[in-house]
Order: C-alpha cells, then sequence, then structure tokens
C-alpha cells in the first residue's frame, strides 16, 4: 500500500512541483492539497493547478485526516498548523520552509520526540552533500583563508539570508571553533568595512527567477577555492522532499535530516 501524503502550499512554486513530480513517481497516494484560506484556486483540482493532469483531489485550506506523511514547504505562517496537524494525526512531517523563528525552531524539536520529522534548509541532494564537505574542507585549510557565502535567488525569495547559507555557515563554524552567528557579516559597506579575521561575509542575491546558486569562497594570499552548488530547477528540491517523505514513513519519533537519508550524517 502507497503511503497517504499531504502537500502543504500545493499551489505555490515548489508545491505544485512536488504534487506533479509526486504523481509521476506513483509512490504516494496524494490525498490532500493544502493552501492558504482564500487562496484563488482554492475548489480547484490540484492536479489541475499543478498543471499534471486531473486526480480527483480538490485544493483545500483544511488540513484532511488520514496522512502517513506531510510536506510542507509554504510559509511560516502555515508551518505551526500543519506541526499540529502531524501531531494531532500521527503524520510524519518534512518540513522545506524556511524563515521560521527561534520559537518554531524549539517547536519542531519537541513534535520531533513524538512523531518523525525531517526539517531541512535546502532539500536537494547535491546541496545536502556539500553541507557534508564545507566543513571539512574548511578545516583542512588554515585560518589564512578568508571565507565568503554567495547565494542567488528569485526575486520573490522573502527571508536573506537563506536558510541554506545560515547552515553552510553553520557548518563551518562548527568544524572550525567559530562562534555562529557572531562571526556573520551580512555584506559591506561604509569607508571603513575592512575584512575583519575570522569572519565569515554572507551576501544575498535577489534576481528574475534564479532557482538557487550558492557558492562559498575560500580565499587566501595567491590562490581561491570555490565551492559551487547550482540548481537549475526546483526539481531537485522537490525530489529530494519527495525521497525524504518515503524513507520517514514507519521512522521512530526524532529530527532526521536529508543527511540521514543519504547516509551521509
Amino acid at each position: 500500500m502507497k503511503p497517504k501524503l499531504l502537500i502543504v502550499g500545493a499551489a505555490g512554486r515548489m508545491g505544485r512541483r512536488i504534487l506533479s513530480l509526486g504523481m509521476e513517481a506513483s509512490q504516494f497516494d496524494i490525498i490532500a492539497a493544502v493552501e492558504r484560506n482564500g487562496h484563488p484556486d482554492i475548489g480547484k483540482d490540484a492536479g489541475l493547478v499543478a498543471a499534471a493532469g486531473q486526480i480527483n483531489v480538490k485544493l483545500d485550506s483544511v488540513y484532511r485526516p488520514g496522512a502517513d506523511v506531510a510536506i510542507d514547504f509554504s510559509t511560516p505562517e502555515a508551518a505551526d498548523k500543519t506541526i499540529d496537524y502531524c501531531l494531532e494525526d500521527g503524520a510524519a512531517l518534512v518540513l522545506g520552509t524556511t524563515g521560521l523563528s527561534d520559537e518554531q525552531q524549539e517547536k519542531i524539536k519537541a513534535a520531533s520526540e513524538k512523531i518523525p520529522v525531517i526539517y531541512g534548509t535546502n532539500m536537494s541532494v547535491g546541496m545536502n552533500v556539500l553541507f557534508a564537505l564545507v566543513g571539512k574542507v574548511a578545516s583542512m585549510l588554515s585560518e589564512e583563508y578568508d571565507i565568503e557565502i554567495v547565494e542567488q535567488h528569485h526575486r520573490f525569495k522573502k527571508d536573506a539570508p537563506s536558510g541554506s547559507a545560515l547552515t553552510l555557515a553553520k557548518n563551518i563554524c562548527i568544524a572550525t571553533g567559530r562562534n555562529f552567528p557572531d562571526c556573520i557579516v551580512g555584506g559591506r559597506s561604509g569607508k571603513d568595512a575592512l575584512r575583519q579575521k575570522g569572519n565569515i561575509g554572507i551576501h544575498s542575491v535577489r534576481a528574475g527567477d534564479i532557482a538557487g546558486i550558492h557558492s562559498i569562497i575560500f580565499s587566501t594570499l595567491g590562490e581561491t577555492v570555490t565551492l559551487n552548488h547550482t540548481a537549475h530547477s526546483r526539481d531537485g528540491f522537490a525530489r529530494g522532499a519527495l525521497r525524504a517523505a518515503k524513507w520517514l514513513v514507519g521512522k521512530k519519533p526524532g529530527l532526521y535530516s536529508l543527511g540521514d537519508v543519504l547516509g551521509i550524517s
């Protein structure tokens, strides 16, 4: 029997791709597609909204009971409701929404004591490999290498810096003994903006329809090493989320990551 899947933010850019690719893979029984109350597509067939064909599941603002797992790539405002639903219904949760508050982060940790949860700032398989590598590279290079992170996203992204950029910075800090987030510098301006030793610069670009580009620059006098991940579309994030959801169903309560799914944590 296929796991029953509920998709939150199903009419959004990520939600539509998750729904479409989930239908294509035929690994789930999509039982509900949730959007915010008042969304113009409420009541329409969710498959048609995603341009993936009719699935006889209407886009709704109500969370339907009975899901084995929920995938949420919506907004911080919706995250609390999704967490509450999963706790009440005993569903596993894959949460990819960024920009969550400290209180919401704590709520996720508390929820993971009762249900299995995967929370990740980036569900791309390639990006999670980079998460695992970046700290190792930083620890192999000396303190003489300045570290800068440049992240680029589409014009519609609200939060900055990206959750993925912060995860990269945090992993570097853990590996090199820096204090996170005290050593983070968000861009530079002014007449006296000289780089300070040990700082990690993060720079955010918002333009057009860039799906996601993250570059980590390690530079010293004489050479530069750059690690880079480029998302060509949202499909990589959607496929990673679906892979995570399938792996998570049936797991014991706990807070997992896509690294656990890939065996690289």
